[in-house]
Protein backbone atom coordinates (compact mmCIF):
# COMPACT_ATOMS: atom_id res chain seq x y z
CA UNK A 1 0.00 0.00 0.00
CA UNK A 2 1.28 3.45 -0.92
CA UNK A 3 2.19 5.72 1.99
CA UNK A 4 3.43 8.41 -0.36
CA UNK A 5 1.76 11.41 1.28
CA UNK A 6 3.05 10.56 4.75
CA UNK A 7 6.57 9.92 3.48
CA UNK A 8 6.61 13.20 1.51
CA UNK A 9 5.41 15.27 4.46
CA UNK A 10 7.78 13.57 6.90
CA UNK A 11 10.82 15.45 5.60
CA UNK A 12 9.00 18.56 4.29
CA UNK A 13 10.10 22.01 5.49
CA UNK A 14 6.92 24.08 5.86
CA UNK A 15 8.87 27.31 5.30
CA UNK A 16 8.35 26.64 1.58
CA UNK A 17 4.58 27.15 2.00
CA UNK A 18 4.71 30.68 0.62
CA UNK A 19 3.03 32.63 -2.20
CA UNK A 20 -0.08 30.46 -1.81
CA UNK A 21 1.70 27.18 -2.64
CA UNK A 22 0.84 24.36 -0.22
CA UNK A 23 3.17 21.40 0.19
CA UNK A 24 0.46 19.25 1.78
CA UNK A 25 -1.85 19.75 -1.23
CA UNK A 26 0.97 18.75 -3.59
CA UNK A 27 1.71 15.66 -1.47
CA UNK A 28 -1.96 14.68 -1.31
CA UNK A 29 -2.33 14.93 -5.09
CA UNK A 30 0.84 12.98 -5.84
CA UNK A 31 -0.46 10.34 -3.40
CA UNK A 32 -3.93 10.25 -4.99
CA UNK A 33 -2.54 9.66 -8.49
CA UNK A 34 -0.10 7.04 -7.15
CA UNK A 35 -3.05 5.00 -5.84
CA UNK A 36 -4.32 4.49 -9.40
CA UNK A 37 -2.66 1.43 -10.96
CA UNK A 38 -0.60 0.80 -7.79
CA UNK A 39 1.14 -2.59 -7.86
CA UNK A 40 1.98 -4.87 -4.91
CA UNK A 41 5.62 -3.75 -5.39
CA UNK A 42 4.47 -0.11 -4.93
CA UNK A 43 5.00 0.70 -8.61
CA UNK A 44 2.83 2.73 -10.99
CA UNK A 45 1.07 0.86 -13.79
CA UNK A 46 -0.84 3.33 -15.94
CA UNK A 47 0.02 2.58 -19.56
CA UNK A 48 -1.07 4.96 -22.30
CA UNK A 49 -4.77 4.79 -23.21
CA UNK A 50 -5.48 2.38 -20.35
CA UNK A 51 -8.39 2.56 -17.91
CA UNK A 52 -5.81 3.58 -15.29
CA UNK A 53 -4.49 6.52 -17.31
CA UNK A 54 -8.09 7.59 -17.92
CA UNK A 55 -8.88 7.38 -14.19
CA UNK A 56 -5.86 9.57 -13.39
CA UNK A 57 -6.96 12.11 -16.01
CA UNK A 58 -10.48 12.15 -14.56
CA UNK A 59 -9.04 12.80 -11.10
CA UNK A 60 -7.07 15.77 -12.47
CA UNK A 61 -10.18 17.02 -14.34
CA UNK A 62 -12.00 17.09 -11.00
CA UNK A 63 -9.22 19.19 -9.46
CA UNK A 64 -9.22 21.51 -12.47
CA UNK A 65 -12.96 22.11 -12.17
CA UNK A 66 -12.66 22.73 -8.42
CA UNK A 67 -10.02 25.36 -9.24
CA UNK A 68 -12.51 27.09 -11.57
CA UNK A 69 -10.87 26.09 -14.83
CA UNK A 70 -12.67 25.50 -18.12
CA UNK A 71 -11.89 21.88 -19.01
CA UNK A 72 -11.89 20.12 -22.37
CA UNK A 73 -10.45 16.94 -23.87
CA UNK A 74 -9.23 16.67 -27.47
CA UNK A 75 -9.51 13.75 -29.88
CA UNK A 76 -6.13 12.31 -28.78
CA UNK A 77 -7.27 12.26 -25.16
CA UNK A 78 -5.17 15.26 -24.12
CA UNK A 79 -6.84 17.20 -21.28
CA UNK A 80 -6.72 21.01 -21.02
CA UNK A 81 -7.73 23.20 -18.09
CA UNK A 82 -7.94 26.88 -19.07
CA UNK A 83 -7.77 29.97 -16.88
CA UNK A 84 -9.00 33.10 -18.65
CA UNK A 85 -6.51 35.95 -18.98
CA UNK A 86 -7.15 39.68 -18.69
CA UNK A 87 -6.43 39.81 -22.42
CA UNK A 88 -8.07 36.55 -23.35
CA UNK A 89 -7.38 36.80 -27.07
CA UNK A 90 -3.61 36.54 -26.50
CA UNK A 91 -1.84 33.20 -27.07
CA UNK A 92 -1.79 30.98 -23.97
CA UNK A 93 1.04 30.14 -21.61
CA UNK A 94 0.86 26.35 -21.24
CA UNK A 95 2.31 24.02 -18.62
CA UNK A 96 1.83 20.38 -17.75
CA UNK A 97 3.09 16.85 -18.42
CA UNK A 98 1.54 13.36 -18.41
CA UNK A 99 0.01 10.83 -15.99
CA UNK A 100 0.76 7.56 -17.81
CA UNK A 101 3.68 5.42 -16.66
CA UNK A 102 5.97 2.63 -17.72
CA UNK A 103 5.21 -0.80 -16.20
CA UNK A 104 6.24 -0.75 -12.52
CA UNK A 105 7.19 2.91 -12.83
CA UNK A 106 7.64 5.60 -10.22
CA UNK A 107 5.21 8.15 -8.80
CA UNK A 108 6.85 11.43 -9.87
CA UNK A 109 7.68 11.10 -13.59
CA UNK A 110 4.83 12.99 -15.26
CA UNK A 111 2.32 13.57 -12.42
CA UNK A 112 4.64 16.09 -10.74
CA UNK A 113 4.56 18.32 -13.84
CA UNK A 114 0.76 18.19 -14.01
CA UNK A 115 0.33 18.90 -10.29
CA UNK A 116 2.94 21.70 -10.43
CA UNK A 117 1.06 23.43 -13.27
CA UNK A 118 -2.21 23.15 -11.32
CA UNK A 119 -0.65 24.36 -8.07
CA UNK A 120 0.21 27.64 -9.80
CA UNK A 121 -3.54 28.22 -10.31
CA UNK A 122 -4.29 27.24 -6.71
CA UNK A 123 -1.71 29.78 -5.51
CA UNK A 124 -3.14 32.51 -7.75
CA UNK A 125 -6.63 31.83 -6.42
CA UNK A 126 -5.48 32.64 -2.88
CA UNK A 127 -4.11 36.04 -3.87
CA UNK A 128 -6.78 36.87 -6.46
CA UNK A 129 -4.14 37.11 -9.21
CA UNK A 130 -5.31 36.89 -12.82
CA UNK A 131 -2.68 36.59 -15.55
CA UNK A 132 -2.72 38.92 -18.53
CA UNK A 133 -2.33 35.98 -20.93
CA UNK A 134 -4.63 32.97 -20.62
CA UNK A 135 -3.03 29.97 -18.90
CA UNK A 136 -3.62 26.34 -19.77
CA UNK A 137 -2.68 23.19 -17.89
CA UNK A 138 -2.23 20.18 -20.18
CA UNK A 139 -2.23 16.45 -19.43
CA UNK A 140 -0.72 14.78 -22.50
CA UNK A 141 -1.76 11.23 -23.43
CA UNK A 142 0.65 8.30 -23.64
CA UNK A 143 3.99 10.06 -23.20
CA UNK A 144 5.89 6.92 -22.18
CA UNK A 145 4.80 4.80 -25.15
CA UNK A 146 4.88 1.51 -23.23
CA UNK A 147 1.54 0.36 -24.70
CA UNK A 148 2.42 0.55 -28.41
CA UNK A 149 6.19 1.05 -28.22
CA UNK A 150 5.50 4.49 -29.71
CA UNK A 151 5.90 7.39 -27.32
CA UNK A 152 4.79 11.04 -26.99
CA UNK A 153 1.53 10.34 -28.80
CA UNK A 154 -0.60 13.08 -27.26
CA UNK A 155 1.88 15.89 -27.83
CA UNK A 156 2.64 14.69 -31.37
CA UNK A 157 -1.08 14.76 -32.17
CA UNK A 158 -1.44 18.29 -30.77
CA UNK A 159 1.51 19.50 -32.84
CA UNK A 160 0.31 17.77 -36.02
CA UNK A 161 3.29 15.42 -36.29
CA UNK A 162 1.39 12.16 -36.74
CA UNK A 163 -0.01 10.25 -39.73
CA UNK A 164 -3.31 8.42 -39.29
CA UNK A 165 -2.19 5.35 -41.24
CA UNK A 166 0.80 4.95 -38.89
CA UNK A 167 -1.48 5.13 -35.86
CA UNK A 168 -4.04 2.67 -37.22
CA UNK A 169 -1.26 0.14 -37.92
CA UNK A 170 -0.22 0.01 -34.26
CA UNK A 171 -1.00 -2.99 -32.03
CA UNK A 172 -0.29 -3.44 -28.34
CA UNK A 173 1.31 -6.50 -26.70
CA UNK A 174 -2.04 -8.33 -26.61
CA UNK A 175 -2.66 -7.79 -30.32
CA UNK A 176 -5.32 -5.13 -29.75
CA UNK A 177 -5.33 -2.48 -32.46
CA UNK A 178 -4.95 1.26 -31.87
CA UNK A 179 -8.62 1.67 -32.83
CA UNK A 180 -9.74 -0.97 -30.31
CA UNK A 181 -7.60 0.40 -27.48
CA UNK A 182 -8.80 3.99 -27.95
CA UNK A 183 -12.41 2.85 -28.09
CA UNK A 184 -11.99 1.32 -24.62
CA UNK A 185 -11.38 4.81 -23.20
CA UNK A 186 -14.06 6.53 -25.26
CA UNK A 187 -11.92 7.86 -28.12
CA UNK A 188 -12.41 7.50 -31.87
CA UNK A 189 -9.08 6.72 -33.57
CA UNK A 190 -10.42 8.04 -36.90
CA UNK A 191 -10.66 11.51 -35.32
CA UNK A 192 -7.18 11.34 -33.73
CA UNK A 193 -5.62 13.94 -36.04
CA UNK A 194 -8.33 16.48 -35.15
CA UNK A 195 -6.34 17.07 -31.97
CA UNK A 196 -3.92 19.22 -34.00
CA UNK A 197 -3.75 22.75 -32.69
CA UNK A 198 -2.77 25.99 -34.38
CA UNK A 199 0.69 26.84 -32.96
CA UNK A 200 -0.26 30.52 -33.02
CA UNK A 201 -2.68 29.81 -30.14
CA UNK A 202 0.26 29.03 -27.83
CA UNK A 203 2.84 31.53 -26.60
CA UNK A 204 5.19 29.30 -24.57
CA UNK A 205 5.14 25.82 -23.06
CA UNK A 206 7.01 25.14 -19.80
CA UNK A 207 7.32 21.73 -18.16
CA UNK A 208 8.41 20.72 -14.66
CA UNK A 209 9.93 17.23 -14.60
CA UNK A 210 12.17 15.17 -12.36
CA UNK A 211 15.78 15.14 -13.53
CA UNK A 212 16.16 11.33 -13.76
CA UNK A 213 19.86 11.89 -13.12
CA UNK A 214 22.23 12.85 -10.29
CA UNK A 215 23.62 16.27 -11.23
CA UNK A 216 21.29 18.33 -9.01
CA UNK A 217 21.63 15.91 -6.11
CA UNK A 218 25.43 16.13 -6.25
CA UNK A 219 25.19 19.92 -6.06
CA UNK A 220 22.40 19.82 -3.45
CA UNK A 221 20.17 22.03 -5.61
CA UNK A 222 16.37 21.66 -5.63
CA UNK A 223 16.01 22.38 -9.33
CA UNK A 224 17.84 23.30 -12.51
CA UNK A 225 17.39 24.92 -15.91
CA UNK A 226 17.27 22.59 -18.91
CA UNK A 227 19.43 23.75 -21.84
CA UNK A 228 18.18 21.31 -24.44
CA UNK A 229 16.48 17.95 -24.94
CA UNK A 230 18.51 15.25 -26.60
CA UNK A 231 17.27 13.50 -29.70
CA UNK A 232 18.19 9.84 -30.09
CA UNK A 233 19.40 7.95 -33.14
CA UNK A 234 18.87 4.20 -32.82
CA UNK A 235 20.70 1.80 -35.07
CA UNK A 236 20.35 -1.96 -35.23
CA UNK A 237 23.71 -3.54 -36.04
CA UNK A 238 24.56 -7.15 -36.90
CA UNK A 239 28.07 -8.60 -36.84
CA UNK A 240 28.27 -11.77 -38.96
CA UNK A 241 31.12 -14.24 -38.50
CA UNK A 242 31.26 -18.02 -38.53
CA UNK A 243 30.10 -20.30 -35.74
CA UNK A 244 32.65 -22.97 -34.81
CA UNK A 245 33.68 -25.45 -32.14
CA UNK A 246 35.24 -23.71 -29.15
CA UNK A 247 37.78 -26.51 -28.72
CA UNK A 248 38.76 -27.43 -32.24
CA UNK A 249 39.05 -23.97 -33.84
CA UNK A 250 42.49 -22.36 -33.32
CA UNK A 251 42.54 -18.80 -31.97
CA UNK A 252 44.18 -17.49 -35.14
CA UNK A 253 41.57 -19.08 -37.43
CA UNK A 254 38.31 -17.68 -36.04
CA UNK A 255 35.59 -15.38 -37.32
CA UNK A 256 34.21 -14.56 -33.88
CA UNK A 257 31.24 -12.20 -34.19
CA UNK A 258 31.06 -11.69 -30.41
CA UNK A 259 34.72 -10.71 -30.19
CA UNK A 260 34.15 -8.08 -32.89
CA UNK A 261 30.97 -6.85 -31.22
CA UNK A 262 32.73 -6.65 -27.85
CA UNK A 263 35.59 -4.66 -29.34
CA UNK A 264 33.01 -2.33 -30.89
CA UNK A 265 31.05 -1.81 -27.64
CA UNK A 266 34.22 -0.90 -25.76
CA UNK A 267 35.45 1.38 -28.54
CA UNK A 268 32.30 3.51 -28.90
CA UNK A 269 32.40 4.29 -25.19
CA UNK A 270 35.38 6.56 -25.88
CA UNK A 271 33.75 8.55 -28.69
CA UNK A 272 30.95 10.82 -27.32
CA UNK A 273 33.19 13.22 -25.37
CA UNK A 274 35.09 13.93 -28.59
CA UNK A 275 31.97 15.62 -29.96
CA UNK A 276 30.23 17.32 -27.03
CA UNK A 277 29.88 17.26 -23.25
CA UNK A 278 26.23 16.23 -23.57
CA UNK A 279 26.67 13.43 -26.14
CA UNK A 280 26.17 9.80 -25.11
CA UNK A 281 26.25 6.43 -26.87
CA UNK A 282 24.92 3.20 -25.39
CA UNK A 283 24.67 -0.47 -26.32
CA UNK A 284 22.09 -1.92 -23.95
CA UNK A 285 20.84 -4.92 -25.88
CA UNK A 286 22.72 -7.76 -27.56
CA UNK A 287 21.55 -11.09 -29.03
CA UNK A 288 24.21 -13.75 -29.54
CA UNK A 289 23.82 -16.77 -31.85
CA UNK A 290 24.08 -19.72 -31.48
CA UNK A 291 24.59 -18.63 -27.83
CA UNK A 292 26.18 -21.92 -26.82
CA UNK A 293 28.71 -22.26 -24.03
CA UNK A 294 31.14 -24.19 -26.28
CA UNK A 295 30.40 -22.48 -29.61
CA UNK A 296 32.15 -19.51 -31.19
CA UNK A 297 29.50 -16.88 -31.88
CA UNK A 298 28.55 -16.67 -35.54
CA UNK A 299 26.17 -13.73 -35.24
CA UNK A 300 25.65 -10.85 -32.84
CA UNK A 301 22.75 -8.46 -33.18
CA UNK A 302 22.91 -5.26 -31.09
CA UNK A 303 21.36 -1.82 -30.81
CA UNK A 304 23.24 1.47 -30.51
CA UNK A 305 21.42 4.42 -28.92
CA UNK A 306 23.21 7.73 -29.61
CA UNK A 307 21.96 11.03 -28.18
CA UNK A 308 22.86 14.70 -27.92
CA UNK A 309 21.10 18.05 -27.62
CA UNK A 310 23.11 19.25 -30.66
CA UNK A 311 21.86 17.70 -33.89
CA UNK A 312 25.04 18.24 -35.91
CA UNK A 313 27.27 16.80 -33.18
CA UNK A 314 24.94 13.82 -32.70
CA UNK A 315 24.91 13.09 -36.44
CA UNK A 316 28.72 13.37 -36.68
CA UNK A 317 29.03 10.93 -33.76
CA UNK A 318 26.65 8.48 -35.50
CA UNK A 319 28.76 8.66 -38.67
CA UNK A 320 31.89 7.95 -36.63
CA UNK A 321 30.22 4.95 -34.95
CA UNK A 322 29.21 3.48 -38.32
CA UNK A 323 32.73 3.95 -39.72
CA UNK A 324 34.19 2.35 -36.59
CA UNK A 325 31.92 -0.69 -36.93
CA UNK A 326 33.24 -1.36 -40.44
CA UNK A 327 36.86 -0.98 -39.33
CA UNK A 328 36.39 -3.37 -36.41
CA UNK A 329 34.55 -5.91 -38.56
CA UNK A 330 37.42 -5.91 -41.05
CA UNK A 331 39.97 -6.26 -38.24
CA UNK A 332 38.21 -9.42 -36.97
CA UNK A 333 37.51 -10.90 -40.40
CA UNK A 334 33.73 -10.61 -40.04
CA UNK A 335 31.10 -8.47 -41.76
CA UNK A 336 28.70 -5.92 -40.30
CA UNK A 337 25.28 -4.71 -41.41
CA UNK A 338 23.27 -1.84 -39.98
CA UNK A 339 19.73 -0.49 -40.16
CA UNK A 340 18.68 2.89 -38.81
CA UNK A 341 15.53 2.47 -36.71
CA UNK A 342 14.84 6.07 -35.74
CA UNK A 343 16.43 9.53 -35.70
CA UNK A 344 14.74 12.14 -33.53
CA UNK A 345 15.61 15.80 -33.90
CA UNK A 346 16.86 17.26 -30.60
CA UNK A 347 15.85 20.74 -29.50
CA UNK A 348 17.84 23.47 -27.83
CA UNK A 349 16.02 25.79 -25.47
CA UNK A 350 16.46 29.43 -26.40
CA UNK A 351 19.07 31.39 -24.45
CA UNK A 352 16.40 34.05 -23.88
CA UNK A 353 14.07 31.65 -22.08
CA UNK A 354 16.97 30.07 -20.20
CA UNK A 355 17.95 33.56 -18.97
CA UNK A 356 14.37 34.39 -17.94
CA UNK A 357 14.18 31.10 -16.09
CA UNK A 358 17.51 31.83 -14.39
CA UNK A 359 16.10 35.15 -13.17
CA UNK A 360 13.06 33.35 -11.75
CA UNK A 361 15.30 30.75 -10.07
CA UNK A 362 17.38 33.56 -8.54
CA UNK A 363 14.27 35.37 -7.27
CA UNK A 364 13.37 32.19 -5.40
CA UNK A 365 16.76 32.20 -3.65
CA UNK A 366 18.20 29.30 -5.65
CA UNK A 367 21.51 29.21 -7.49
CA UNK A 368 20.86 28.86 -11.24
CA UNK A 369 22.33 25.67 -12.67
CA UNK A 370 22.11 24.58 -16.31
CA UNK A 371 21.91 20.98 -17.47
CA UNK A 372 20.83 19.03 -20.58
CA UNK A 373 18.06 16.45 -20.73
CA UNK A 374 19.17 13.10 -22.07
CA UNK A 375 15.61 11.74 -22.08
CA UNK A 376 12.76 12.76 -24.36
CA UNK A 377 9.78 14.75 -23.06
CA UNK A 378 6.57 16.27 -24.38
CA UNK A 379 8.47 19.59 -24.31
CA UNK A 380 10.70 18.25 -27.09
CA UNK A 381 7.67 17.68 -29.34
CA UNK A 382 6.05 21.02 -28.53
CA UNK A 383 9.47 22.65 -28.97
CA UNK A 384 9.64 21.50 -32.58
CA UNK A 385 7.31 24.42 -33.41
CA UNK A 386 7.03 26.59 -30.29
CA UNK A 387 9.17 28.24 -27.58
CA UNK A 388 9.59 25.86 -24.63
CA UNK A 389 11.35 25.81 -21.27
CA UNK A 390 11.96 23.04 -18.74
CA UNK A 391 12.61 22.96 -15.02
CA UNK A 392 14.27 19.83 -13.65
CA UNK A 393 13.64 18.76 -10.04
CA UNK A 394 16.29 16.91 -8.03
CA UNK A 395 16.00 13.10 -8.16
CA UNK A 396 17.33 10.90 -5.36
CA UNK A 397 20.14 8.69 -6.70
CA UNK A 398 18.99 9.52 -10.24
CA UNK A 399 16.52 6.60 -10.08
CA UNK A 400 13.56 6.73 -12.47
CA UNK A 401 11.06 4.40 -14.17
CA UNK A 402 11.19 2.40 -10.94
CA UNK A 403 9.13 2.31 -7.71
CA UNK A 404 12.20 3.72 -5.89
CA UNK A 405 11.91 6.98 -7.89
CA UNK A 406 11.94 9.84 -5.36
CA UNK A 407 12.03 13.64 -5.17
CA UNK A 408 11.82 15.43 -1.82
CA UNK A 409 8.64 17.49 -1.35
CA UNK A 410 10.74 20.54 -0.39
CA UNK A 411 12.48 20.33 -3.77
CA UNK A 412 9.17 19.84 -5.60
CA UNK A 413 7.56 22.86 -3.92
CA UNK A 414 10.56 25.11 -4.55
CA UNK A 415 10.40 24.10 -8.22
CA UNK A 416 6.69 24.97 -8.33
CA UNK A 417 7.49 28.41 -6.94
CA UNK A 418 10.06 28.85 -9.72
CA UNK A 419 7.42 27.80 -12.26
CA UNK A 420 4.91 30.30 -10.83
CA UNK A 421 7.47 33.12 -10.85
CA UNK A 422 8.51 32.29 -14.42
CA UNK A 423 4.93 32.21 -15.74
CA UNK A 424 4.27 35.56 -14.08
CA UNK A 425 7.42 36.96 -15.75
CA UNK A 426 6.13 35.74 -19.12
CA UNK A 427 2.98 37.86 -18.73
CA UNK A 428 4.74 41.14 -19.39
CA UNK A 429 6.98 40.19 -22.26
CA UNK A 430 7.78 37.20 -24.45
Amino acid sequence: MSMLKEKLLQSYDAKYDIDGIKGERVAQRLHAISEIGLSPANGSNRSGYSKEELAAKQLVIGWMKEAGLEVRQDEAGNVFGRLEGKQNDLPVIMSGSHVDSVPEGGHFDGPLGVIAALEVVEAWKESGYQPIKPYEIVVFSDEEGSRFMSSLQGSKAMMGLEKLEDKLALKDGTGATFTEVLAEVGLDAQKYLQAQRDPQEIDTYVEVHIEQGKRLEKLNLPCGIVTGIAGSCRIEMTFLGKAGHAGNTPMDDRQDALLAASDFVVAINKLPHQYSDSAVATVGKLNVEPNGVNVIAGKVNLFVDTRDIYKDKRDQLVDHILKLSSEIAEKHNVTVEHEEKSRVTPIQISSELQEKLAQSVGKCGIEPFYLPSGAGHDAMIVGSKLPVAMIFVQSKDGVSHNPAEWSELSDCVQSIRVLKTFIEELQENK
